[in-house]
């Protein structure tokens, strides 16, 4: 079995990448935005952590989180908002077919791959190439043509509070998009 390190110092600034099992393109279904909101905030209550960015496409989503000061487990976190979405879509987005004998030993569903992507941020640079990156995102994967049109990100937020034009990452934009973190 393989050993993952982690990051494990408390408090933080994180960057995510959560991927369905199989690359299932169900995570931006009205259904599933839903669901993934319900229990994000379910999660927070619990396990406070603050939502810095956020980008949900079809099979993945990424995001940075900002822990608590003396709190590093963001696993705990991922943990319960993977098993209460699971549980919640049953018999609406799990996929009986993935189900293999591995996943049923270990309770697993058919909707996320078993692990997720982190990257802790180490200063300011690195905190604005992983918004960039985020916010870029359904442009890189050809969602759609401008960031500004993709519905299911903080890029609008930011907008509003002025960081980003709503021009960004169009053509006149540059753009480091690399894909160097984690897909």
């Amino acid at each position: 079995m393989s050993n993952y390190r982690r990051e494990r110092l408390p408090g933080g600034i994180f960057f995510f990448t959560v991927v369905t099992a199989g690359r299932r393109p169900i995570l931006t279904t009205d259904v599933a935005r839903a669901l993934l909101r319900r229990v994000v905030d379910e999660v927070r209550g619990g396990y406070p952590f603050a939502v810095e960015a956020w980008v949900l496409l079809p099979d993945h989503l990424h995001c940075i989180w900002a822990l608590p000061d003396g709190d590093m487990d963001f696993s705990k976190r991922w943990g319960l908002i993977k098993a209460g979405f699971s549980k919640r879509a049953q018999g609406m987005l799990d996929d009986k077919p993935q189900e293999s004998a591995s996943r049923i030993k270990h309770r697993e569903s058919t909707i996320w791959q078993r692990r997720f992507w982190e990257h802790r941020i180490r200063n300011q640079e690195d905190y604005r190439r992983h918004m960039d990156y985020i916010h870029f995102n359904p442009v890189k994967h050809e969602l759609v043509e401008h960031v500004r049109d993709w519905p299911y990100s903080t890029f609008h937020r930011y907008v509003e509070a002025g960081v980003y034009p709503g021009s960004w990452g169009s053509e006149e934009a540059i753009i480091d998009n690399t894909g160097e973190f984690g897909e």
